[in-house]
């Protein structure tokens, strides 16, 4: 069982510093409070925005920021790589054609990190 996922939802990565919020654009034409998700809503800087600093050695620029004295982790700045839709999301509900984002989803980052999501943006609908 899970939550229909809206626009105010609060997201997590593993390799993210601080919480960020997703951001639905009220194209799929389904409200619940607020625009509900589905698992085509994943563009970087669109629907999912920075993390604050990552801490991932896949990410270039902390890979970067590692090749200098005294080659020690350094966090640098989020840039999500989300390049493929959310897993798995609920096939039986359709939102804009395509399956709604529950709250259970996953999304991978290019950097390695996991994207989950802490809050779905509201506790009305079960599915």
């Amino acid at each position: 069982m899970g939550f229909l996922v809206t626009g105010s939802a609060l997201l997590k990565c593993t390799f993210g510093a601080a919480p960020s919020a997703l951001m639905v654009l009220p194209t799929n034409f389904v409200m619940v409070n607020m625009p509900a998700a589905n698992i085509m809503d994943h563009i970087p800087l669109l629907n999912i925005m920075p993390f604050g600093t990552c801490t991932s050695v896949a990410n270039p620029m902390v890979a970067a920021a590692m090749a200098i004295p005294p080659f020690t982790l350094k966090p640098m700045p989020c840039i999500p790589m989300t390049m493929a839709p959310w897993v798995v999301g609920k096939p039986t509900i359709l939102i804009g054609n395509m399956p709604a984002l529950s709250n259970d989803s996953k999304l991978m980052c290019m950097w390695g990190g996991c994207i989950g999501i802490n809050f779905a943006g509201q506790a009305v609908v079960q599915l």
